[in-house]
């Protein structure tokens, strides 16, 4: 199994990723809290992995610390929760937010997370709640950063509609996405990078 990945960041398509380790590119899928610390195409960064190897596909989820990639680990295993959801879990909470959420047992900001009905708030509340009491949780690791020295292109994208497309890879439905997006573009400005106004958006459906 792949526990773990340095490289250069070759793509950036939230929730997907590329690096580039001693010449192979691994495709990652990562939360939006991973996302934001990021660094720039073109320098190196270590994310934790975990691999998910189906009948139809081997896929890698990357995590920009180890607490992170506890968390999804217990919740692919709560009943009713996939990759999917938990990566969606993941991106419209933050792990500490999470944790708070189970503990306080408020199903209210876990229902606004696309995907999380009623019964599976409830569900993710009693089961996470005994499995967060036993989970030895690392402390919050930051990735490494290293510079490569190469000169970075700024890839000419649509910021807004890319930023759509990873709430909608999240599980928001279109008109929500590109709504919150739109009021996050209003609020930021005209500058705002894709990362900034998915982080935006998020705070605004799932934060209240």
């Amino acid at each position: 199994m792949i526990g773990r990945l340095t490289g250069e960041v070759v793509e950036k398509q939230p929730p997907q990723l590329m690096l580039e380790v001693a010449g192979v590119g691994y495709e990652l899928e990562a939360s939006m809290n991973t996302f934001y610390k990021l660094p720039a195409i073109g320098e190196r960064v270590t994310l934790h992995t975990h691999m998910v190897v189906r009948e139809d596909a081997q896929l890698l989820y990357g995590f920009a610390d180890a607490k992170e990639r506890v968390l999804f680990r217990a919740l692919i295993k709560t009943n009713g929760v996939g990759p999917k959801l938990a990566l969606a879990i993941l991106s419209g909470t933050s792990s500490e937010e999470f944790i708070r959420c189970v503990h306080n047992e408020d199903s209210a900001t876990l229902v606004r997370i696309p995907g999380v009905g009623k019964k599976t708030a409830e569900r993710l509340i009693v089961e996470m709640k005994d499995k967060l009491d036993k989970l030895e949780l690392p402390t919050m690791t930051e990735f490494a950063l290293e510079a490569s020295g190469a000169p970075v292109v700024a890839a000419k994208v649509d910021n807004r509609a890319e930023a759509e497309s990873a709430l909608i890879a999240l599980g928001y439905k279109p008109v929500q996405a590109t709504r919150a997006v739109e009021q996050a573009a209003a609020s930021l400005g005209e500058g705002a990078s894709v990362e900034e106004l998915i982080r935006q958006s998020l705070k605004s459906m799932v934060g209240g």
